[in-house]
């Protein structure tokens, strides 16, 4: 898996209980999860979850669960240098990591099962960046220069 060892997840109340399966399996790998909530399946608001995590990614990997993985995804590719992507298989997730650089994983709680997950987060963790045509492209994804 990937030589970063720590993983920044957070999910929405339809999240909970994947991403609980998730910090289990991370840190079965020896990864440091930090976790930015939901605590429970009582019902919050996705953004706030999503903007928590974005604004402090910086060269982490972030893991985002709601119940259809698009109010993260969009949530989160409001902040720069952001590319949060909705992953619900194995092949879309090593394209977002070796074509896009996505380092954020959005998951389709309410669409995926647990092994599926699983799964797709440890495509995400081990596909590394092509760069090339592709670091080319990525660079164009921002409207912020830095």
């Amino acid at each position: 898996m990937t030589n970063q060892k720590k993983i920044y997840i957070g999910s929405d109340h339809a999240g909970f209980e994947l991403k609980s399966f998730i910090i289990g399996k991370l840190q079965e790998n020896e990864f440091t999860v930090r976790d930015f909530g939901t605590h429970s399946e009582e019902s919050v608001n996705y953004p706030n979850i999503a903007h928590s995590l974005s604004g402090t990614l910086y060269n982490n990997i972030g893991i985002l669960i709601c119940g259809s993985g698009n109010g993260m995804t969009m949530t989160a590719n409001k902040w720069n240098r952001s590319r949060a992507a909705l992953c619900w298989n194995e092949e879309v997730s090593r394209l977002a990591r070796s074509h896009n650089d996505a380092n954020i994983l959005c998951l389709p709680a309410r669409f995926i099962s647990f092994r599926e997950a699983w799964t797709i987060v440890k495509t995400f963790l081990e596909t590394p960046f092509e760069g090339g045509r592709h670091e080319q492209r990525v660079n164009l994804i921002s409207i912020f220069n830095d």
